[in-house]
C-alpha cells in the first residue's frame, strides 16, 4: 500500500547524477519538496515529463520547492539524460527501485515497469500530494497546484 497524503515520508539520501548524496532531510530545510518517480530515462513519457518540470523549474522555484527526480536508472544514464535535455534539478538513483517501494509507488504494465507517482512533501515532511497517473503530461502542473495552496 502506498504513502498517502497527511502521512510522513521515509526519510533518504540517495545520488544524484553528478554523484553527490542528496538528502531528503537537508532539502526539507530549505523548502517543500516534489519528488517525481519515473519509469526511465529517455522513453518518450518520461523525456516530456522530465522537460515539463524543467520548463516550469522557475516556477517551483519561486514557490521555494525543489524538485527531484527518481528512477532506477544508474547515475551514468541520469547525468547524460541530464546534460541532453539540460534538467536544471537532481536525479536521483533509487537502486534495486527500495526507496520507490518505501513510497508505495506501484508497478505498471504486469508489474515489469516502475511507476510513474508524484508527491509534494511539506517541510514537515508531510505528503500533501500523492499523485499516480500515467499521462507524463499532467504531474508537473499537479504539484504546481499544491504548492500554490501550502
Amino acid at each position: 500500500m502506498g504513502l498517502s497524503v497527511g502521512e510522513s515520508i521515509p526519510h533518504f539520501t540517495l545520488t544524484t547524477q553528478d554523484g553527490s548524496p542528496f538528502s531528503s532531510k537537508e532539502a526539507l530545510e530549505q523548502g517543500p519538496l516534489v519528488i517525481f518517480f519515473y519509469p526511465k530515462d529517455y522513453t518518450p513519457g518520461c523525456t516530456a515529463e522530465a522537460c515539463n518540470f524543467r520548463d516550469s523549474h522557475a516556477e517551483f522555484r519561486e514557490l521555494g520547492a525543489q524538485v527531484v527526480g527518481v528512477s532506477t536508472d544508474s547515475t551514468k544514464r541520469h547525468s547524460s539524460f541530464a546534460n541532453r535535455f539540460n534538467l536544471s534539478y537532481p536525479l536521483l538513483t533509487d537502486e534495486g527501485g527500495k526507496l520507490a517501494k518505501s513510497f508505495g509507488v506501484k508497478k505498471k504494465f504486469f508489474n515489469l515497469l516502475p511507476g510513474r507517482e508524484t508527491f509534494v512533501v511539506d517541510t514537515e515532511g508531510i505528503i500533501r500530494l500523492s499523485y499516480a497517473d500515467l499521462k507524463a503530461a499532467n504531474h508537473h502542473e499537479k504539484a504546481l497546484e499544491t504548492l500554490r495552496e501550502l
